[in-house]
This record gives structure tokens, sequence and C-alpha cells, in this order.
């Protein structure tokens, strides 16, 4: 096991790379690659960061050259013949040969495309342009460096002493939640953390701590290269990306209002079991369950990631029941700003009315609140999202308004097309 606080103040490198594997990134995004790979390689997407918490000033704490320095050498990444053979032969979800060879082949000999980076004002404006299959694998290296960056330039200049008590007390802390997650008979929980973490080695510690405290509790990670290196599950399924590119393709109103179940047909050819899992919040839940064809209602379970999630884990369980579903027999996954105290608050009202899963996310991987002055090491809500697909813009909608994106006028043309009326904003931690 890394000794951090060392390794933080050891550092003299000239360049320190915090993305070291194309497979440093989320399991989720390896499936939805291979579905885009065969269905839209000539689909040409803008992606583009956002940072949601405005009030922090990325580009003061981020210089600019050593941002350049960490995208440039995710450039010159590729594959390793171990993690190939780790993707082509490894069990996920209970299947052998997940992957096609025709992916793997093109996946073998993939590199990232190029970025465009400036800075406004104190924000930084990251963008990556081309083929969707190709430009949709920055995302999750793009925050990790970012989020990584900002916690390197908080600690910089810290003595040993102060970052060995850092890290222990963060240690503590996580260690205490996980006690607390023992008393939770038959939990299943996740690391969901990639994207929003402090650094890659604080995350593998998270990791490996879920692990021993947790014992079968702990359902894996989403991150592929620990998974690979921890011999861990490798957990996820979808994400917005999908039902967002798909709507922006969509020619006319009608297609529009059909583009997330055409999403899922699709995902239903290629995936079956645990992988079918809906994400029904994107342009709001209510609609998507009202609309949505009977079929979907065999699938596994649904995700909740935004929104109030008592509310719509109800509103899953009373679909499924109109529909003639045991929900019982259903898997709910709660994946949006969790931590211990919304867990076990979940798990109380949830526990044998349906099957449970948590992702837990960045307070699992990125809670020093408190620690350092000003709070400096707080979490922040950073993203990044395709914002355009064959020129169109994107729209998210969002259970939580809070989080909607795209231009005014098509927002107001998704809430009508999607019978999306008054919402009520929630608090975005991250």
């Amino acid at each position: 096991m890394a000794d951090i606080a060392k390794r933080v103040y050891d550092h003299a490198w000239r360049i320190d790379p915090i993305v070291r594997s194309l497979l440093d990134t989320d399991f989720y995004k390896l499936l939805m690659l291979q579905t885009v790979f065969r269905r839209f390689s000539d689909v040409t997407v803008e992606f583009s960061l956002i940072n949601r918490t405005t009030t922090l000033p990325l580009a003061d704490l981020v210089d600019e050259g050593e941002l350049r320095e960490q995208l440039d050498h995710i450039r010159t990444l590729s594959l390793t013949r171990g993690e190939v053979t780790w993707l082509r032969g490894n069990v996920f979800y209970g299947k052998l040969a997940m992957f096609s060879p025709d992916f793997i082949a093109w996946f073998e000999n993939f590199q990232m495309p190029d970025y465009h980076l400036e800075r406004r004002g104190d924000q930084y404006e990251l963008t990556f342009r081309g083929s969707w299959p190709e430009v949709m694998m920055w995302e999750i290296p793009a925050l990790a460096v970012l989020m990584e960056l900002r916690s390197r330039a908080v600690v910089n200049g810290m003595g040993k002493f102060e970052l060995q008590v850092l890290y222990a007390r963060a240690m503590t802390r996580v260690w205490e939640k996980i006690e607390r997650l023992r008393a939770l008979p038959d939990l299943r929980i996740s690391d969901f953390g990639t994207r929003r973490r402090h650094s890659f080695l604080w995350q593998d510690w998270c990791v490996q701590a879920m692990a021993e405290g947790l014992g079968d509790s702990f359902s894996g990670t989403s991150n592929c290269r620990i998974a690979m290196d921890r011999e861990l599950e490798a957990i996820g399924t979808n994400a917005h990306e999908l039902p967002m590119v798909y709507a922006a393709l969509a020619r006319d109103d009608a297609e529009l209002a059909v583009a997330p179940y055409r999403v899922l047909e699709q995902w239903h050819e290629d995936y079956d079991g645990n992988l079918r899992i809906i994400l029904p919040d994107t342009y709001g839940t209510a609609g998507f369950l009202e609309r949505a064809p009977e079929w979907l209602a065999s699938w596994t379970g649904i995700r909740i990631d935004s929104g109030e999630p008592e509310g719509g884990a109800e509103a899953a369980i009373a679909w499924w029941k109109a529909r003639g579903q045991d929900p019982r027999d259903k898997l709910v996954i709660f994946s949006d700003g969790l931590d211990v105290e919304k867990i076990e608050a979940l798990y109380a009202r949830f526990n044998g009315r349906v099957k449970i899963g948590f992702g837990w996310g960045t307070l699992l991987t990125n809670d020093f609140r408190g620690f350092v002055k000003d709070d400096a090491l707080a979490p922040f809500s950073l993203v990044c999202k395709a914002i355009s697909a064959n020129d169109a813009p994107t729209v998210k909608l969002s259970d939580n308004p809070a989080k909607a994106m795209g231009p005014p006028d098509e927002i107001a043309r998704y809430k009508r097309v999607f019978g999306v009326g008054a919402q009520e904003a929630q608090p975005v931690l991250v």
C-alpha cells in the first residue's frame, strides 16, 4: 500500500502523471463505448468541461502549463498487453467475452484525440470535438486531472508532518464511515468515485479499505484499472450521455419523444442481466415512466441519480406494481450525492421492499471537508458533458433543475415534448 503522504511530500518529478492508463476510467464508459462504436462512429460530438461551482476559480488554482502536460501525456497512452487480456478474458457481470473481437481490435490501437484549452477569466474552457467513440473517452480522465491538480495545488508546500496528519484524518473519516455501514445487513455498495476523486492513489486506498472493511457487502469499483489491479468486480451500466446525444440527433419532436426508449432498445440488444438498469431522469423520471413501453418493466432495475431519491424510488416501486412486477425482485441503485447518513436513511426506508444498491462517489473518494484552511479541499461540482451532436445542441433536464443544461429555447422545447412541469431545485454538492 502506498504511503500517500510521503509520495506527496517527496514529489519532485517534472511531471507526475495523474492518468497512467486508458483503463483509469469508469466501466460504464467502456460499455457505452462499445455500443457507440457499433452504431455511431460517424457522429460528431463535442464535449465540454463545466464547473458548476463558479465560485471556485480553477484557472487561478491550476497552472495551464501543468494542465496541458497532463492532457498531452494522456494522448500518449494506449492499452497494454495485460489490459487487453483483461478486457478480452475477464468475466464481467457473469459473462465471458463482454467485449466483441472487433471492438477489442479497434480499442487496442486507440489513442486519445486532440483537445482545445484556453483560459476564460478565472475558469478554463476545455473542449473535445470529433468522432463520438473517440472523444467520449476524454470525459473521465479530464475530470480526474482537473480534480487532482486542484488537490495538488492546495497541498503543495505542506510539510511532512502536516501531510501525514491530513491523510491520517481523512483515513480515519473513511474508516469511521465503513464501520457504520457494517451495521447494515446485506448491504450492496460500490465505489463510483473516479471522476471527482482527490487523487488516484487516494481512490485506490479507499477501495482497498472498503474491500477489507465491508467484505462481501462491497460489490466492486467503477474504476477499471483498480478493478483489474485489485481483482475486484468492475461496476457500471450506462449514463445520461446516451439519451442526450440520441435526442440531439432526432429530426423532429416525434423522434425526440422516443429517443430515450430507442437508447434502451439498443442497449437491450447489446447487454442483458444486471446491465439492464434504467436511468430515467435525463428528461424527467415521472414522464419517462408514464410513457415507457411495457417491456422495460421486465428489466432488472433502475438507477436514481437526481432529484429527491426517496421520491424517485417510490415512483419506481409504484410503476413496477402497476405493471404486474414484484418490486422485491427489482434492484434500485442510488448514486447521487451519497454520504453515510443518506445511505443509512435510504437503506432503512427501502430494505426489504426492493433490492438496494449504492454507488458511492465523491464523498467516499474526496471527503477532506474541514481539514485545511478555508476548507480549500472541499469537493466541488465539476462535470464534462456532451454539448452537441452533429452540431445540434444537447439538453439535459434532470429531476433537479439545478443540473439542467442546454440552450434556454431548447430546454423549453424539451420540457414541452417530455411534459416536464414545475420542478423543485435541490442543492448540488457534487
